[in-house]
């Protein structure tokens, strides 16, 4: 494929076409300022297709959504779907529910709202229930063994570099969240180069769930830093420090719930947590991945455990569905 001309244009009723005739691809100017890039790259992906479709496997007489297109579709990864009066992926993800995952999601909110009570056994039992309840609900999800609309979207923002707890929290979430995930390329406007994002993909709830434990997280760990630090003076390595103690922590007590629901015969804690569709998903959207291990550094014992003792005191409360411009859940006060 050679690269073609690209354009923003105020058109109404589309997110974007291909122009064969003058090698463009144009995109709606109010998608790539008013939506995420995620969602943009849905609808580019589309249109690359009927590029590939029409000038790599020489679709000339096809429909536009005709069997060469579809296998471009294949071949990029692209959603042959992400055009006409198809809703932006963000707005699909954080507006939109299913009744029986909407119906999933209230009683999960209602347990969050629980869990902010000032009892600590209490405000514990409520987010034990709540893990319970994802877990049930995903499990039967997976027994019924039908297909499931499954998304991926970016956590977080591009950046040339991230810390290593931003590397610990990803692999709590993917430990416990029911998500799958994978560091991408992408590009970082503010320094004009390329960096790398956390790109998680699941079903619209599991995504919605993750999201605002992710930003949950992030918003205790700074709080909770700047406490801590208020008359140390300490640098930027034992922030990093501060934060992993933070994830371990809450990590060990969330593999102590699972322990004890395992004591206590629960059903949903005896199968293995791994959802064959999503596995199948995230090997055909990326079937050739790496692991690289981050470098050691010279760590603070004292300053990790102090976060650790607090990680084992976090508790996720109070979900609360944003229904502004911003995409996903915000942490209500």
């Amino acid at each position: 494929m050679r690269v073609p001309l690209f354009s923003l244009r105020d058109v109404k009723k589309r997110w974007g076409y291909w122009s064969g005739e003058k090698r463009e691809i144009s995109l709606s100017r109010a998608l790539v300022l008013d939506h995420s890039w995620d969602a943009v790259r849905e609808v580019l992906l589309h249109e690359m297709a009927h590029q590939m479709a029409e000038e790599v496997l020489g679709a000339h007489h096809e429909p536009p959504h005709g069997p060469q297109f579809q296998l471009a579709c294949h071949l990029l990864r692209a959603d042959p779907k992400a055009s006409g009066n198809y809703r932006p992926l963000d707005e699909r993800i954080f507006r939109e529910t299913s009744p029986a995952s909407d119906k999933m999601l209230l009683r999960v909110k209602k347990l969050l709202a629980l869990a902010e009570s000032p009892d600590r056994h209490e405000a514990d039992a409520a987010m034990a229930k709540a893990h319970e309840l994802i877990a049930k609900y995903n499990i039967d999800q997976w027994k019924r063994e039908e297909d499931r609309d499954l998304a991926s979207v970016f956590l977080g923002q591009p950046a040339l570099r991230h810390f290593p707890e931003d590397y610990s929290l990803t692999n709590l979430l993917l430990a416990f969240y029911f998500v799958g995930g994978i560091w991408v390329s992408a590009y970082v406007p503010t320094k004009g180069k390329m960096g790398r994002v956390l790109e998680i993909s699941g079903t619209l709830p599991n995504i919605k769930l993750a999201h605002y434990v992710y930003d949950f997280v992030r918003q205790f760990i700074r709080s909770q830093w700047t406490t801590y630090n208020h008359d140390k003076g300490l640098n930027r390595h034992r922030q990093t420090d501060f934060a992993l103690g933070i994830i371990e922590g809450f990590r060990l007590k969330l593999e102590s719930t699972r322990a004890e629901r395992k004591k206590n015969s629960n059903p949903f804690t005896l199968l293995k947590m791994e959802d064959p569709f999503l596995k199948k998903y995230f090997s055909y959207r990326y079937p050739h991945t790496a692991k690289v291990r981050a470098g050691n550094s010279l760590r603070d014992i004292k300053v990790i455990k102090d976060g650790r003792n607090v990680g084992k005191n976090l508790v996720v409360f109070k979900a609360i569905v944003d229904q502004g411009k911003t995409r996903g859940f915000m942490i209500g006060s």
